[in-house]
């Protein structure tokens, strides 16, 4: 059996991310049972404390187990943990060291949503791929510039570590474990019972991009501002860095160093985000929607669309639009 250990950690931490596991493998123990197998999964509530109430109030968990008791364990499952990193990070402090230990004998490690940011301050995520609620990505890159965040993944894994990205994509993530340590057949049937959409390993499709703007840099600000204004025309790095006064080799550096996008990627993604919109409302066909953003090839929308959506306009149009059927 793989030993479990869902951390139950102090302060306002996800009860959904921490019950959800235990709900879905203790389910998944029952499945194969049923089929004839031995249990997978011997899974224990982790803290450091006996009791642990969540910082709103609302909820109090006994842990069955402390982390001084745990010197061996194949699996730590960390849940999201809201609020100030700092104050988690005090809160917790004994959790950090651990981790690192148990990591270092061979346990397994998964953090859900926002726990990536508690891992990340492990130093475990340095130079390993890693995933996290698309909200909180510029966030995370600026506090953790070593990890290798793809924003755009709801699953990774590298080396024993294994993140999520946003909410209740941990769900995913859970499927993916059992597949691995079940087998495709368990793995099928825990997601129809749990109607979880199985392989699904991005979040594009609900990502909002909003771009940063907490850079400080006043240019790259300027430049932002005019492209979210003037995304239906064309807009050229030549033509931004004259009207901005800076050289375009230095205007490049500066921009993809502030926002993490390319230029031209920043001007892509505020054309698809604006095209996201008109698709989830009113009757307008794709075709439509793609001439009001500012392209007249099909093929060139289709793939840019695809790309940071991470399914086609026609798909995201009847995925996301009520009245979608009145014009499909």
């Amino acid at each position: 059996m793989k030993h479990v250990s869902i951390i139950i950690p102090k302060g306002h931490f996800s009860l959904v991310n921490a019950e959800g596991t235990l709900q879905i493998l203790s389910w998944v123990n029952d499945c194969v049972e049923r089929l004839g197998r031995k249990p997978i999964f011997d899974i224990h509530l982790v803290g450091s404390s006996k009791s642990i109430t969540q910082s709103i109030g609302l909820f109090t968990i006994n842990p069955d187990s402390l982390i001084e008791d745990i010197k061996k364990t194949d699996l730590i499952v960390l849940p999201a943990i809201h609020g100030d990193l700092k104050k988690n990070l005090e809160l917790n402090a004994e959790l950090i060291p651990w981790i690192i230990g148990r990591y270092k004998q061979g346990s397994e490690v998964v953090s859900l949503c926002i726990g990536s940011f508690f891992l990340a301050s492990t130093g475990l995520l340095n130079g390993r791929p890693c995933a996290t609620h698309w909200a909180f990505a510029n966030e995370f890159r600026s506090l953790f510039p070593e990890a290798k965040l793809m924003d755009d993944k709801i699953i990774t894994e590298a080396d024993g570590i294994y993140t999520s990205g946003g909410a209740y994509s941990f769900t995913n993530l859970l499927i993916y474990l059992i597949e691995k340590y079940a087998g495709r057949e368990v793995a099928i049937l825990t997601a129809k019972a749990f109607m979880i959409d199985i392989d699904r390993t991005s979040q594009s499709p609900f990502i909002m991009f909003a771009g940063q703007k907490t850079h400080g840099d006043k240019a790259v600000l300027n430049a932002q501002e005019f492209i979210e204004q003037n995304y239906t025309d064309k807009i050229t790095v030549d033509k931004l860095s004259e009207r901005l006064g800076v050289g375009r080799r230095t205007f490049e550096r500066r921009f993809k160093k502030a926002t993490a996008n390319t230029v031209v990627e920043y001007i892509q993604r505020v054309k698809i985000e604006a095209a996201k919109k008109e698709l989830e409302s009113g009757r307008k066909t794709v075709s439509e929607v793609m001439y009001n953003v500012g392209y007249t090839d099909t093929k060139a929308f289709r793939d840019v669309f695809k790309k940071f959506a991470g399914i086609s306009p026609v798909d995201y149009r009847n995925k996301y639009n009520k009245e979608a059927f009145f014009y499909s």
